[in-house]
């Protein structure tokens, strides 16, 4: 049985029945009860149609959970009426779930985990592995969600942009468990490209594809964490590379920039050269100019820090790190690109000092190694 083919299938089956009246809740319990279903007969007895199959079994399973004769009577005729959901619905419905599921009304935890249980597709267990925490946990963490969108209607508008930092979120989570988060954000936001026009959502994909391009020098054969400049970028995937370029390039092209296509810029930069001393630097300069133009992010504007560094020295870098200190001083990536600084300025002491603090603060376990080396590093060549 083809799992990625049941797994796309899901949201559009979800997003049916819901946009028929159903509630969320229930309509999620009656198609994973046809999945059920679906993996005990489909071996001998193939649908020759398995989506409407999935709707049809799902939808009996919502008539016999407990209704009353007079409501399941009156259900059946209106579905009898209402034709069955043919192709031209499938995208449709597979992107108003998506904007239910990341409804402004969820935490972003709480939107991550229902999105990928119903759009994704993955089992809580999966979804528990992939973020360390207790299956019961996340079951609760669902199920409060489901309540907290109770009622809620698909409609043909929604929050794009809270779509999209879910999706970033859910990408931003990578490799944790059994499943690689990356690479289903990636699957998703496709998706979402494929129901939208929006140059913002293709930005995304393009920023997501020329990272995730880069994954398998990230780290060496110890598993301990390879900093950009120092990769094998012939490990890097061509690729991925090239289709996040071709969408990049088409979204700038609608001349509607928002802040995933300037981050998927500066990626493009980096992925196009050849070693790190070819890095075009003054342009990835220009493009944070833009971004933190565009956004007043702290976390941008230290990013762009670093760049400053390597176009005008890390005095000048340094000097714009003090206007943010007081947004940012304790973070731990504020400390570690300060530490960075000064070590380019020869001050390896105070150097090793924040390192070594910056990896004290960080809750991943990788960088928090990665930066106790390079502390250990600096006070090794006093």
């Amino acid at each position: 049985m083809d799992e990625s083919m049941l797994r796309s299938l899901v949201p559009q089956v979800i997003g049916v029945l819901v946009r028929r009246g159903n509630d969320f809740a229930a309509a999620e319990d009656a198609v994973q009860d046809a999945l059920v279903e679906a993996v005990r007969s489909w071996p001998d007895h193939p649908p020759t149609d398995p989506r409407a199959w999935l709707v049809r079994v799902a939808t009996r399973r919502l008539i016999d959970a407990g209704r009353s004769d007079t409501a399941r009577r009156v259900r059946e005729e209106r579905l009898e009426r209402e034709p069955a959901a043919g192709p031209a619905e499938q995208g449709d419905d597979t992107l108003l779930l998506l904007f239910l599921c990341c409804h402004p009304s969820l935490s972003p935890q709480a939107a991550i985990a229902l999105t990928l249980r119903a759009v994704g597709g993955l089992t809580t267990d999966e979804i528990a592995s992939a973020f360390l925490v207790p299956r019961a946990t996340m079951a609760q963490r669902i199920t409060r969600a489901k309540r907290t969108i109770e009622g809620v209607r698909l409609g043909p508008t929604g929050d794009l942009a809270t779509v999209l930092r879910i999706l970033y979120l859910i990408y931003d989570a990578g490799h944790r468990g059994r499943i690689d988060l990356a690479t289903e954000a990636i699957r998703l936001t496709r998706q979402l490209t494929h129901e939208t026009s929006e140059p913002e959502a293709r930005g995304l994909l393009a920023l997501m594809l020329l990272h995730h391009a880069r994954h398998r020098a990230r780290h060496d054969s110890d598993g301990r964490l390879v900093t950009l400049d120092r990769q094998d970028r012939t490990l890097w995937d061509g690729a991925e590379i090239a289709e996040g370029v071709r969408l990049l390039q088409g979204a700038l092209q609608q001349n509607r920039r928002g802040e995933y296509q300037l981050q998927a810029a500066i990626a493009a930069l980096h992925d196009d050269a050849a070693m790190a001393a070819e890095t075009d630097w003054p342009q990835i300069l220009e493009w944070y100019d833009e971004l933190v133009a565009l956004t007043a992010n702290p976390i941008a504007r230290l990013s762009r820090a670093v760049a400053l560094a390597h176009v005008l020295g890390p005095d000048a870098a340094l000097a714009e790190l003090d206007a943010l200190a007081e947004a940012l001083g304790e973070h731990h990536r504020y400390l570690a690109v300060r530490a960075f600084l000064l070590e380019r300025a020869g001050e390896y002491a105070a150097a090793a000092e924040l390192y070594a603090k910056a990896g004290s603060r960080t809750p991943n376990l990788q960088e928090r190694e990665h930066l106790t080396r390079m502390a250990a590093t600096l006070r090794a060549q006093r």
